[in-house]
């Protein structure tokens, strides 16, 4: 019944995310996002409303306090890309594109918000759902917080009792769900470092310390990090994104600059990373050279509550069908969702999203797009989940 009444709703969830993905906002930029969410609460009516939360953040609720409270999240903010989809509702904020699904999660929360309105006046449910329209996933402010952090100290998770997400998956078929007990996401850490020499004239390369023949070495170090200092049974990633160096052919740079990605799952994993770095990059030092080296701790890794997976892969089931449930692997992909579920049981599940037409609009690019039909998928496998909790048929470490 509520995949049926989800799917009454389809034009409104349609035109709430396509007017949202026609006005994208970065990361705790999300003014006239978050006074969209606040409105149309407002219009469906039953909600109580706080706004400024998480400095750009929305929290709803509804319910009383005689149950447990869950909380449904979804993430507002968007990126920086040019958007080139062609697509009528395409951005209109130059350098400024919805290419990761946020428009959609935005839209499917306000569809859970009319789903349980309805379901509060009809059923039998106890205890309180409180919606989470979460500013600033995709970065972090000054002082290195995004938005499930903010949003945490100004007691957004305070008494909740179980937390859920979804995330669309735009290169995955239309439907088929990943629910994954365990490591949802992973850790995410990044570096800069400099590897330092003297530079000079690159006809007298002996007069001098160059870094750019250090690099190679430090190359070999970095690559051989996950191959042969971690357990390979144990996930880890380390990747460059970035090398600069040098400005003329005949100029040997004082410097060489690199910037990289660190992803695990396991804490002591994350750890030994951070420190194999430094080590890599200690090979300059016999060969003349010296190193400057720079870490900004990101999200921690994000963990499925085996118990909330299980009630989501039900009703997932349910909506779209046992078969189209999976419990494939997430990924290395980094979600700041991970400070919810340390707060309390979560989990975050993917719901495929593609366009059945063959072309890949991988997340991040700037011909991200989704299948719309997706939308009421999300609102009710969402808005039963939560339905079926405070109406008592789950409790936490059941099993179920």
């Amino acid at each position: 019944m509520m995949l049926s009444e989800a799917r009454a709703l389809q034009p409104e969830l349609v035109r709430l995310r396509r007017d949202i993905h026609q006005h994208p906002e970065l990361s705790f930029q999300e003014f006239r996002t978050a006074q969209l969410v606040a409105d149309t609460l407002q219009e469906i009516g039953g909600w109580s409303i706080r706004t400024g939360v998480g400095k750009t953040g929305v929290v709803a609720e509804m319910g009383s306090a005689d149950g447990p409270t869950i909380a449904i999240r979804a993430d507002m903010d968007a990126l920086p890309i040019t958007e080139e989809t062609g697509a009528e509702y395409a951005s209109v904020n130059e350098g400024v594109m919805h290419a990761c699904g946020h428009d959609a999660h935005t839209a499917i929360l306000l569809g859970v918000a009319h789903l349980l309105k309805e379901s509060f006046a009809r059923d039998n449910l106890r205890g309180r759902v409180r919606l989470l329209f979460q500013p600033s996933e995709e970065n972090a402010d000054e002082e290195g917080l995004s938005g499930a952090p903010r949003m945490i100290a100004d007691g957004a998770l305070d008494g909740v009792d179980a937390v859920i997400a979804l995330h669309v998956e735009a290169t995955a078929p239309l439907g088929v769900i990943k629910a994954k007990p365990g490591w949802s996401s992973a850790a995410v850490d990044t570096f800069e470092a400099w590897i330092l020499g003297d530079g000079g004239h690159g006809a007298y390369p002996h007069e001098g310390r160059d870094p750019i023949w250090m690099l190679a070495p430090v190359l070999i170090a970095l690559h051989g990090i996950v191959a042969r200092r971690v357990d390979p049974m144990k996930p880890a990633v380390v990747s460059l994104g970035q090398v600069h160096a040098g400005t003329a052919s005949n100029v040997i740079p004082p410097e060489v600059y690199l910037h990289g990605t660190l992803r695990s799952f396991d804490p002591q994993v994350r750890e030994l990373l951070i420190e194999e770095v430094e080590r890599a990059l200690e090979v300059v030092r016999p060969l003349g050279g010296d190193f400057r080296l720079e870490i900004q701790r990101g999200y921690p890794a994000g963990w499925n509550d085996p118990t909330v997976t299980g009630w989501l892969s039900e009703v997932a089931g349910e909506v779209v069908g046992p078969q189209a449930v999976t419990q494939e692997p997430m990924g290395m992909g980094a979600e700041d969702f991970a400070y919810m579920c340390q707060q309390a049981p979560g989990a975050m599940i993917m719901v495929g999203a593609a366009i059945p037409d063959g072309v890949v609009r991988s997340h991040h690019t700037n011909i991200f797009d989704i299948n719309e039909d997706v939308l009421p998928i999300g609102a009710a496998v969402l808005a039963e989940t939560a339905r079926r909790f405070l109406r008592g048929d789950w409790k936490l470490g059941d099993g179920k």
